[in-house]
């Protein structure tokens, strides 16, 4: 071992310095200290004195600053003043455990690592006599630090380090955590390890942390990440923010009192309180010389911040006025300072970033991506209750209420889950949508460490922002339908699959198969997953030895065990389920649909998306030299290439949905994340990594956007999209109307049948459950197939009650299929009618309808 140096900050430490030394000087490398250097910043207690005693017999320094304390300045003087190439940094509170000092230095000494960290927070660290507050603090600033510096404490102050580093640190460091100024400075170009430390609180001395240094440390950390922070700018931003909800409430009250929509208020007053921001942020708050290109620029940016969160408090504004029936007079204070967070943080790092701190692509990415990952949890979180289920959503809720071990269309999980939901939310749209939620956080959990794996932690959060902004993760994180839980699962059988195939760790066969079984449980596309693992066996020669062993084996046993309900529901009802998967790809007429399926492709991954997914498997293994990153190519590769083969397959002779082929590409979407980030030669390479930044903002501006326009509306723009699957709130309160005429003309209740296999009977069902007054029925009462509604509410053969026909369409009155006359099977049916569904006094959608006397049967119509 070659000599280091020891530096140690001081203020007011005279109790325990005499404890620190005889430690210091008691370690059996005691030899290899070349220096132990003070750096004391105005101690009053008689430190300085106390060191100064032991100079005469030790190499100990004492540096002396002057002005204002600051841990950060004293670290870095006293780096510099170093005489050896490695230095380790502790604090004199006897806080760090001195017996671990050779265990620090030693990586550092021989090369192996240029800083090695004294971790209180990875597996055998502690924070021992902690109390409670101060862990919580301590956690949340590592939490904070840890996505942006790869470490789990990034606030430590006792690590080793080369000397060298410190020069990298900006000249504007200051603060108590000069450790993630040292990671921050050279982005990710380091070779960072993490030793377990059992921490112990100071037995003598009092602490220097207070609150404004945990204020220091965020901003600090905002500035290192490229955000414009400092007091002056925060307390000008809230001045301007104060004054613009001034602006904004006024003229919200004021477009109220006028008769304004809640939405053309809340827009009108939102644009006058951005404009009047605007100004007095670029003039005042932000204020930095510009050219006019870059004045349009930025203007641009500071809309597209603003016109998010006008969208993302449109929810809030709902939310508050038709969740928790509050005025809208009131309901706007809420709204506004919901969004105010957003609008300074845009602020900070988009519109107004900081320009003397240049900080690197990766790290500019890695701020983007977190900030994107909160806006989209965040948007969903707001809209979850108060966006409008869709058809599929309300027929999978009645799944919940006629709870099985099988359905006809799809295994149980689903229908499982909004059961939970409703049972702790209630039959809302928030009871039912808060499974697919939670299952998306599970979701992107396991593909943070799947692509973790796969790649680096950089690589791990640019593919989590990738799945939270494309429409594959986004809808599957909102909307409740079998697609949800099978995303989770499915990512979570990627994740064990690369542990046991990859990794060869034989641990993870267990949670493959409680993962595989769960998958399973939520679609049957999960065996896709089955075939691509025995291809990728086939394929790889050290995955080949997989097939001698028991594991897999009993993993594939547990995963059937977690299926069975499905196999004795199936086994009770004739295989219906099975039955209905295998031949309605077979047994319908052909159709060549190979483009729709790239088409639907693109639409799940974005035209971008798609392009970089290809361009994955155009790879050149050969120029690589690491075997196991071959491996974890064909790894994606396989487990991307068997399902989508597959697809493409069927889709030869059948017309796939849209949404089907959406879990294949999960598997390659960490290595479509890692081109991001990567120095990757080729114009083509450089040019998708550009297209992303717009591509992202699209996407979220869309997502905003449509959910705002389904939920409040967008001032001038009429509702002329989805109005055949959505509205259904309104639509069930007028089939009320007509079937409350309908009974008090024939002093009968009418039987009310809507017109699709399940769209409509669904929908009608979910908002009319409170009231409950409605006789519901689906299309199979016609004898035609109504799904599970063959086995709720079998096709009656005769009644002479009322019957009233709910279409989405006119010709759906007429006809279920081509040839066959509806009209046959009722008594005097009456003419098609249709009513325009209001909100208020705004058009929503249309709905056909028709009256007929009774229903004869079935019979045998259908050709």
């Amino acid at each position: 071992m070659t000599q280091f140096s020891i530096v140690v900050p001081t203020l007011n430490e005279s109790d325990n310095i005499d404890i620190l030394l005889k430690q210091l000087f008691a370690l059996d490398i005691s030899s290899s200290i070349d220096e132990i250097i003070f750096v004391d910043d105005g101690s009053d207690d008689g430190t300085p004195e106390k060191i100064r005693t032991w100079q005469k017999n030790h190499n100990i320094r004492l540096i002396q600053r002057t002005g204002e304390p600051d841990l950060t300045a004293s670290v870095l003087k006293g780096a510099e003043a170093a005489h050896s190439d490695v230095i380790v940094v502790m604090d004199a509170d006897l806080s760090h455990p001195h017996d671990k000092i050779k265990a620090l230095v030693s990586p550092v000494l021989k090369n192996q690592y240029d800083v090695v960290i004294g971790s209180r927070y990875v597996p055998g660290g502690d924070t021992h006599d902690w109390p409670l507050y101060r862990r919580f603090l301590s956690r949340l600033g590592g939490m904070l630090a840890c996505p942006l510096c790869d470490v789990n404490d990034a606030t430590s102050g006792f690590f080793a380090f080369r000397r060298q580093l410190a020069a990298t640190v900006s000249e504007q460091a200051k603060g108590y955590k000069v450790l993630l100024e040292i990671l921050m400075a050279n982005d990710g170009n380091l070779r960072v390890k993490e030793i377990p430390i059992r921490f112990k609180d100071r037995v003598y001395g009092t602490s220097k942390l207070s609150f404004s240094h945990q204020i220091a440390y965020l901003q600090r950390l905002m500035t290192l990440s490229g955000g414009t922070f400092s007091f002056n700018t925060a307390g000008r931003f809230a001045v301007v923010g104060l004054l613009g909800v001034v602006v904004d409430a006024l003229m919200f009250q004021w477009m109220i009192s006028q008769q304004a929509g809640l939405a053309l208020a809340h827009f009108v007053s939102f644009l006058a309180a951005v404009i009047f921001n605007y100004v007095l942020n670029t003039h005042w708050t932000f204020s930095q010389p510009q050219t006019n290109r870059w004045q349009w620029r930025q203007f641009s940016r500071f809309i597209t911040v603003g016109v998010l969160a006008l969208l993302l408090r449109g929810g809030v504004l709902a939310l508050c006025v038709d969740g928790w029936e509050i005025a809208p007079e009131w309901a706007i204070f809420p709204a506004i300072v919901a969004t105010a967070a957003i609008n300074y943080l845009g602020a900070a790092f988009y519109v107004f970033p900081d320009t003397q701190n240049k900080t690197s692509n990766n790290l500019r990415w890695r701020v983007a991506a977190i900030g994107l990952i909160l806006f989209c949890i965040l948007l969903r979180l707001i809209y979850l209750g108060v966006a409008q289920l869709i058809p599929d959503e309300a027929y999978y809720w009645q799944y919940a209420q006629h709870l099985d071990l099988g359905y006809y269309d799809h295994p149980p999980l689903v229908g499982w889950l909004i059961w939970l939901g409703t049972a702790i939310l209630g039959d809302t749209e928030s009871g039912v949508r808060i499974g697919a939620f939670l299952c998306n956080l599970i979701a992107m959990v396991y593909l943070y460490a799947l692509s973790q794996n796969l790649y680096d932690k950089s690589t791990a959060l640019y593919t989590v922002m990738l799945f939270s902004i494309l429409p594959i993760g986004f809808a599957t994180g909102f909307l409740m339908t079998p697609d949800a839980p099978l995303v989770a699962a499915w990512i979570a059988v990627l994740y064990y699959m690369e542990r046991a195939l990859v990794a060869e760790q034989r641990a993870a066969w267990l949670g493959m198969g409680i993962a595989f079984g769960l998958g399973l449980l939520a679609k049957y596309t999960m065996a896709l997953l089955g075939l691509a693992a025995l291809v990728f066996v086939l394929i790889d020669p050290q995955a080949r030895s997989w097939l001698l062993r028991p594991h897999p084996y009993l993993s594939a046993l547990l995963a059937l065990i977690i299926f069975s309900p499905v196999l004795i529901w199936n086994y009770q009802h004739e295989w219906a389920s099975f039955l209905f998967q295998t031949t309605r790809h077979v047994s319908d007429s052909n159709q060549f649909s190979v483009h729709f399926l790239l088409i639907y492709c693109m639409i799940l991954l974005t035209p971008i998306g798609f392009l970089a997914a290809g361009s994955m498997f155009l790879v050149n293994k050969q120029g690589q030299r690491d075997s196991l990153q071959n491996r974890k190519l064909l790894f994606m590769q396989i487990f991307t290439g068997i399902p989508f083969l597959v697809f493409l397959f069927f889709s030869l002779f059948d017309h796939p949905k849209f949404h089907w082929n959406g879990p294949v590409w999960l598997a390659i979407l960490p290595a479509i994340a890692w081109m991001i980030g990567a120095d990757v030669p080729g114009k083509f390479a450089q040019w998708l990594q550009k297209a992303w930044r717009p591509t992202l903002i699209t996407c979220l501006l869309g997502y905003a956007f449509t959910l705002h326009y389904l939920v409040l509306g967008i001032p001038g723009i009429p509702y002329q999209f989805f109005t055949q699957h959505f509205f259904w709130r309104e639509t069930t309160a007028v089939v009320d109307q007509i079937a409350e005429e309908v009974r008090l003309q024939t002093d009968q209740k009418p039987v009310i049948v809507g017109m699709s296999k399940w769209s409509v009977a669904s929908s009608l069902y979910f908002y009319n459950h409170a009231a409950g007054n409605l006789d519901i029925w689906s299309r199979n009462l016609f004898g035609d197939t109504g799904a599970m509604y063959d086995y709720w509410f079998p096709s009656q053969p005769f009644t002479t009650r009322p019957i009233v026909q709910i279409a989405m369409k006119p010709d759906q009155l007429d006809h279920i299929r081509e040839g066959d006359n509806l009209k046959k099977m009722l008594i005097k049916p009456g003419k098609i009618e249709n009513l325009i569904i209001y909100r208020g006094d705004i058009p929503l959608r249309r709905v056909y309808y028709r009256i007929s006397e009774g229903f004869k049967g079935s019979g045998n119509i259908f050709p």
